[in-house]
């Protein structure tokens, strides 16, 4: 039977999305493996600060600007990344933002824009990194999915469209890269407590609780932290070659039951 390789010591990891929530997390968590992270947002300043820290803890960090949206911003920052840190072995596909609507309320170019940032800021990602992955026969790719791919929330505007498309991409992914050592996989948290989405409005938030509620999504008022999520994305990478770690869920674990139920 082919033997594999093991993961080199030190690997590389491109972050989209790192200036907060689940990418600042994964940074953090992958930084205190040993492995250099190369955070990449729009907000260049906070990925700055979050480098700062990471290095002062004795990790390495680079931040650079990253625009999923942009061809060009998603190879300059990969070239950039990979110039400071060496070729990509790891890449976190987390950059994203949600604006609630009901889908036939939703103005159809701000539809477009989730699409863009959630599914084609991805693929932005996967065509730029996956070549040199592929030619050194190894890398991890993971892409951040939702629930709702599984179960679609109302309410998510374009969010349930674009991270059900995003799902099925990393699962055609994963049929074409098999017998490349490049692993494409899915971490798909559950409700989470980040920055995202945040801003919206109480008239907004609250009658879309109240029909999560009526379809059963609701389920307890518990959230995911984003530190769960980066946790998942470490067990995934960490798997050594030789298995892959296909699709992760993560779920906020229910309150604990009084004693007289």
């Amino acid at each position: 039977m082919p033997r594999f390789e093991p993961h080199p010591e030190r690997r590389p990891a491109l972050i989209a999305g790192a200036s907060s929530g689940i990418g600042t997390a994964t940074a953090y968590a992958l930084a205190e493996l040993g492995h250099p992270v190369a955070l990449g947002a729009r907000r260049t300043e906070q990925c700055e600060e979050i480098a700062d820290k990471i290095r002062s803890n004795g990790g390495e960090a680079v931040a650079l600007h990253l625009d999923v949206t942009d061809t060009a911003s998603v190879d300059r920052f990969v070239t950039g990344a990979e110039e400071r840190l060496g070729p990509a072995e790891i890449v976190l596909s987390g950059a994203g933002d949600l604006v609630f609507s009901e889908a036939h309320e939703m103005d159809p170019d701000s539809f477009l824009a989730q699409v863009n940032v959630h599914l084609v800021g991805a693929q932005r990602l996967v065509n730029r990194v996956l070549p040199g992955m592929i030619e050194r026969r190894r890398g991890d790719f993971v892409l951040i999915g939702s629930d709702c791919a599984d179960m679609p929330r109302p309410g998510m505007g374009a969010y349930n469209a674009a991270k059900t498309g995003l799902e099925a991409m990393g699962r055609q992914m994963r049929m074409e890269l098999e017998g490349t050592g490049v692993r494409a996989s899915i971490v798909r948290p559950g409700p989470t407590l980040t920055g995202m989405g945040m801003d919206s409005t109480p008239e907004v938030v609250g009658p879309m609780l109240e029909a999560w509620s009526k379809w059963g999504f609701a389920r307890h008022p518990y959230f995911l932290r984003a530190s769960d999520i980066a946790a998942a994305v470490v067990a995934v990478v960490s798997t050594p070659r030789g298995a892959h770690m296909v699709l992760v869920e993560v779920q906020p674990e229910a309150p604990l039951r009084k004693d007289d139920q």
